[in-house]
């Protein structure tokens, strides 16, 4: 069957005339077929290699001082506070109004790093699934394409300090761990992938990680958050000898499997490495603005030959065009210079990221996604060629127009496996989900 309309469709390596993508029953791709020259235009969908979804429902709530001197640090203990008042009804909710507004915007898949496992006190659910469960829901509520990362979660630092009562609900030990990851795999689909998360470095003792990575199926995708603070790299030379991306090169055998989440504080021997390690790092350029992180070290990691994705994280935005802008622009501010994430086959900013991120989706999300060619599933994005901003367009600026031309939603269909889920940047179940959404943060914050 052949769904996805007939368009100009980029690819990697640019714009290609008229294609129709011929389908299987499954929504994967078995054949392009070319036809005449078609205005409308197509991208592939996008991967969002970073979502911690209850904290859609706390963005805002964190934006007054605290102390005097606000920092991720703070922000945490915000955090910890709202996500005491999740059960799985409400992630249910809060997770499908986030994973509809992620296709309105152009997200297609979704990297889930889900760690509240337990209840408010830490002790189990009848069902230890039951909040993994709520997000598997959300996402067939919604239709967006899921990679499930439970996280490992044990210890509350470097010194191997003891988790607070706070943290209980996100802990586990190594088997109780790989129980869930296997009750959780007995559920894969063609929409769902189980892939495993150590939270941090800080948080997975070493002898942990060793066992872990022994026991893991070798097709599973593993995300970690890295060097995200000066602090977390400071404690990490004091507990164990090294930097922390060094440290995790040099004790696990990292490769295309890996998705270093942040990796935000590099020395240029760690770039290097990291770079040829093969492993994606996800940016997450507003949400580490928002938490004050840093910035990345871009154009030395692109220089190197490094993978990377983006991903929307605390979801104080939901957009792709704005990480995509943000990732740039950020270097623009540091550097004081402009046009920096171009690259030798391409001087389009907007090219050179979107092939960024369409080139790692599927090594970082284990989904066959992020290329509209045979084997891949249909993800695809319809720009609305209609809106002013594309006027007198051409296969040189479309991209960049797309991402660099203001905050007016430019994707008219959103499409998964062949289903149209989203229209003129509104999702097909918009209203019931967004009553169900405020129906759970409303009883969420009268407890």
């Amino acid at each position: 069957m052949t769904t996805i309309p007939n368009a100009r469709t980029w690819q990697p390596g640019g714009w290609q005339d008229g294609i129709k993508l011929s389908l299987d029953l499954h929504g994967r791709i078995k054949d392009t077929v070319h036809g005449g020259t078609i205005r409308q235009r197509v991208v592939p969908g996008i991967a969002n290699l970073h979502s911690h979804a209850f904290q859609r429902a706390m963005a805002g709530m964190a934006e007054r001082q605290s102390r005097d001197e606000d920092s991720f640090w703070s922000w945490r203990e915000a955090m910890y506070h709202f996500a005491q008042r999740l059960d799985p009804d409400a992630m249910r909710a809060v997770a499908a109004q986030l994973y509809a507004e992620m296709l309105e915007a152009g997200y297609t898949t979704v990297c889930e790093f889900h760690y509240l496992h337990h209840g408010p006190d830490g002790t189990p659910y009848d069902d230890p699934a039951a909040m993994s469960r709520a997000l598997i829901a959300a996402a067939h509520d919604t239709g967006i394409r899921l990679t499930l990362l439970p996280v490992l979660y044990m210890s509350g630092g470097f010194g191997g300090q003891g988790l607070e009562p706070r943290q209980q609900r996100f802990a586990h030990d190594v088997d109780g761990y790989l129980r869930l990851l296997e009750t959780l795999r007995a559920e894969q689909s063609e929409t769902l992938r189980v892939g495993c998360a150590l939270h941090s470095l800080r948080a997975v003792p070493e002898a942990a990680m060793r066992e872990l990575l022994v026991a893991l199926p070798g097709d599973s995708r593993i995300h970690i958050h890295i060097a995200e603070q000066v602090a977390e790299v400071e404690q990490c030379v004091e507990h164990r000898g090294a930097r922390p991306v060094q440290w995790l090169l040099d004790n696990a055998e990292v490769d295309a499997r890996w998705t270093l989440v942040h990796a935000t504080h590099l020395d240029p021997t760690e770039v290097v490495a990291l770079a040829g390690s093969g492993a994606t790092v996800a940016l997450c350029p507003t949400t580490e603005a928002n938490l004050g992180d840093g910035l990345f070290p871009l154009r030395e990691y692109l220089d190197a030959g490094g993978r990377l994705g983006i991903g929307s994280d605390s979801h104080i935005s939901v957009s792709p065009v704005e990480e995509l802008r943000w990732l740039e622009y950020g270097q623009r501010l540091v550097t004081r210079r402009r046009n920096i994430a171009v690259g030798a086959d391409s001087p389009s900013v907007g090219e050179t990221l979107l092939r960024a991120v369409a080139t790692s989706a599927s090594a970082s999300s284990g989904h066959e996604v992020g290329l509209l060619q045979p084997g891949h599933f249909a993800d695809a994005l319809v720009l609305d060629v209609r809106a002013p901003q594309f006027a007198g367009a051409d296969d040189d600026d479309a991209v960049d127009r797309w991402i660099f031309s203001g905050n007016r939603n430019l994707v008219r269909e959103t499409w998964v496996g062949g289903r149209c889920l989203a229209e003129n940047g509104r999702h097909q179940r918009a209203d019931s989900i967004a009553a169900d959404y405020a129906s759970a943060v409303q009883r969420m914050l009268a407890d």
